[in-house]
């Protein structure tokens, strides 16, 4: 199951998951709050793994302070395995204005390429907030592509990226296969479920219910 930017009602319902197919990972790809996660990881028996997004709203606020959730799994930044898929996190998105969870240029560069350097071994997916450059970037400069995503993809081939950021008021993304690398792109937004494919050593992706 994808998630990102929108607590979906069929989702976040007392009768979840019923009326879905068996549900083995789930990936969100940023600005879920934490209440949500946290219901996701008491609701299903598999790993739950987000990213941050720029909202910053995956913290749980409790009394004074806030946390964040737990039985849940932050990949910023680094690479993870779960449900036997190697995954790679990248939160965030490019600076457009002062505000938390939004990198510099430089930023990029150095964070993915570190995250490059771990990924070494390859990876099956990568997770990310915002999208890389191309069909799916917005049109305005706060939702525009992360060229250093691209670069990313480029070394690394992961044969699916996942993004969120992109919400469907200027139309529906469609998942699309990017031509310098080979790798479907997902829009995340709102809830998807996958049924995942091993195909030649490389993940292929079938979208299914909510889409």
């Amino acid at each position: 199951m994808l998630i990102a930017d929108m607590v979906h009602p069929y989702v976040y319902r007392a009768g979840f998951p019923a009326g879905l197919p068996p549900i083995d990972l789930v990936l969100s790809a940023g600005d879920i709050p934490g209440y949500f996660l946290e219901f996701l990881a008491s609701s299903l028996p598999v790993p739950v793994v987000y990213v941050p997004g720029n909202h910053n709203d995956e913290y749980i606020n409790e009394g004074e302070g806030r946390h964040r959730p737990q039985g849940v799994i932050n990949a910023q930044g680094r690479v993870i395995t779960a449900a036997g898929l190697r995954i790679a996190g990248w939160g965030g998105v490019p600076k457009y204005r002062e505000g938390e969870n939004q990198y510099t240029e430089m930023q990029a560069r150095l964070g993915l390429g570190k995250l490059a350097w771990q990924a070494r071994g390859g990876v099956d997916i990568l997770l990310t907030h915002a999208p890389p450059q191309g069909p799916h970037a917005g049109s305005d400069y706060a939702h525009r592509g992360c060229g250093f995503i691209n670069g990313f993809m480029q070394k690394r081939r992961p044969p699916l990226v996942v993004h969120g950021h992109i919400h469907e008021y200027e139309g529906k993304k469609i998942a699309y296969t990017d031509e310098a690398t080979g790798a479907q792109v997902i829009n995340a937004y709102g809830y998807h479920i996958l049924e995942l494919a091993q195909q030649d050593q490389r993940v292929s992706a079938k979208v299914g219910a909510g889409d």
